[in-house]
Order: C-alpha cells, then sequence, then structure tokens
C-alpha cells in the first residue's frame, strides 16, 4: 500500500518548486494541473499538488487546502529553519523545542499549507509514557 497527501493550490508549479527546492524532493509527473513528487531518499515519502479548480475535482469541492499540515522530519531542523529563513519562506511559528520529543519550525508554503519541519528530540517526563514501547508515537 501507498499512502500521500494531494493538496490542492492555486498555483501547482510553485508549491511543487517550494518541496523541490527546500526538501530535495524529484517530479515524477508533471502536468500544468498535477505534480507529483517522490523524495530520493528511503523511505521515499511523496506528496502531490493539483490545481483546487480542476474539474476531476468534485464541484463542492474546488478550494485549496486549508487546516492541513505536512510534517517533515529532518536530521537537523536548526540548519534547514537557517535556510528556510534566508530564503524567504514565510515562517509560521519560529524554531522552537517541545515537550512531546519535537524540536520544530512551521513554514508556509506558496499555496497556504503549513509545514512542520521537524527534528525528534528526548520528550520530557511527562510525555514518555505515551510513545508505544517501540518509541514510535503513534
Amino acid at each position: 500500500m501507498n499512502l500521500y497527501p494531494v493538496l490542492g493550490t492555486t498555483d501547482v508549479q510553485a508549491s511543487a518548486g517550494f518541496y523541490r527546492e527546500h526538501f530535495g524532493f524529484d517530479v515524477t509527473f508533471d502536468t500544468d494541473w498535477y505534480v507529483s513528487l517522490r523524495h530520493p531518499l528511503p523511505p521515499h515519502a511523496e506528496i502531490a499538488l493539483l490545481d483546487a479548480a480542476h474539474q476531476s475535482i468534485p464541484a463542492d469541492f474546488r478550494v485549496p487546502a486549508a487546516g492541513v499540515i505536512v510534517n517533515i522530519e529532518v536530521d537537523d531542523v536548526d540548519v534547514l529553519a537557517s535556510a528556510l529563513e534566508a530564503a524567504g519562506v514565510p515562517i509560521a511559528q519560529e524554531l522552537r523545542s517541545e515537550g512531546f520529543g519535537q524540536r520544530h519550525v512551521i513554514v508556509r508554503d506558496p499555496g497556504g499549507v503549513l509545514v512542520d519541519v521537524i527534528t525528534p528530540i528526548p520528550p520530557s517526563d511527562e510525555y514518555a509514557a505515551s510513545f508505544a514501547a517501540d518509541g514510535a508515537a503513534g
């Protein structure tokens, strides 16, 4: 099975460029109304961008993605946060550490979707028991 988000956007190419430039995704399919992206490194995360007004979407749902947060886990969020800020990417939430086991920054993609860029850190004692035995959040 494969599962990936398809995000409606008003500018497919700008949104696709954002994920290619800042997160290293490669294009696997590209039209003026739909772009599919896949990351070259395992586990090969995928995301797709779709013109929110495209006729393949039921008429009542032809709106850009809203209320969506895309999580992208990276090795060093501090380095990437600096690069994103230097590139002028809109920062929705400044870089910070959370007791639930994340150091992260939240940015906005060109379509308005929030992208939570995360590096896992040890959780506080308050949250440690909330994790599954293998350490993965569930």
